[in-house]
């Protein structure tokens, strides 16, 4: 819960504009504020930017006080929505099932979806990161087809390295991001090849062109440092100069 109203226009009017259209770029605002970021974004020379959704509701429309619909959130012109964030996880006891049913609906009604799984730091030191991650994921794999997940992402959020300043090495996020990489090729090999894996773990200008060079990490989930508009501008300039590379690549 970061900001105002006044704080998310002079966000958006300090985003650099200066980044390559190879990485997608999109900003999530509390949801009060998606319409006025929509609004400032589009009067603005970063009007390639997208705005999304920090959680959503799994049902479509009804009786269900405090929630949000995917297709309210569209229709005020946002087009992500994360969702099974760490943090709804653990403070709101999320289980894999409700963050299956998330995806599912977000999917259903229009946005795209960042689906986050992640092992703590107890279960990494019990050596259960990789049983943990792939219990998350085949949740989301039992609800939804693996090729409609080419129009999602997943994020890999080391919860041990949220907030705490600690990052995986490269090395660390890299071996994960390649495990459900496969995860996802055992379902569907050419969506797998599609599918954007992203990390999210102290994400930083100084770390991010290091982690984004690996082959499986597809780009950035960012938290702390996106509060700060020129941070984020450099973290989406590693990421296009990153795929741009893995472009030339391929």
């Amino acid at each position: 819960m970061h900001g105002s109203r006044t704080e998310i226009q002079s966000f958006a009017q300090a985003l650099d504009p200066e980044y390559d259209a190879t990485a997608d770029v999109v900003i999530f605002p509390p949801s009060l504020y998606i319409q006025a970021l929509v609004s400032e974004l589009a009067n603005s020379s970063n009007n390639s930017v997208d705005v999304g959704i920090q959680d959503v509701g799994i049902a479509s429309s009804g009786a269900h006080t405090g929630e949000i619909a995917a297709a309210m959130v569209a229709d005020a012109g946002g087009k992500w929505a994360i969702v099974g964030h760490s943090e709804r996880r653990l403070d709101q006891h999320e289980t894999d099932d409700l963050v299956a049913t998330k995806a599912a609906a977000a999917l259903q009604g229009g946005l795209r979806p960042i689906i986050c799984v992640g092992e703590t730091l107890a279960e990494r030191q019990a050596g259960h990161e990789i049983a943990v991650v792939e219990r998350q994921l085949d949740a989301v794999l039992d609800r939804i087809d693996c090729g409609d997940l080419i129009n999602a992402a997943i994020g890999y959020e080391p919860v041990w390295a949220i907030g705490t300043g600690e990052t995986a090495t490269p090395d660390q996020a890299q071996v994960m991001h390649s495990f459900i990489r496969a995860r996802l090729a055992s379902q569907n090999v050419e969506a797998a090849q599609q599918i954007r894996i992203v990390y999210g773990g102290s994400v930083k200008p100084e770390n991010a062109l290091e982690l984004f060079s690996e082959m499986d990490i597809d780009g950035g989930l960012v938290g702390g440092a996106s509060l700060d508009a020129q941070s984020f501008s450099n973290i989406a300039k590693a990421a296009a100069e990153c795929m741009q590379r893995k472009a030339n690549i391929t």
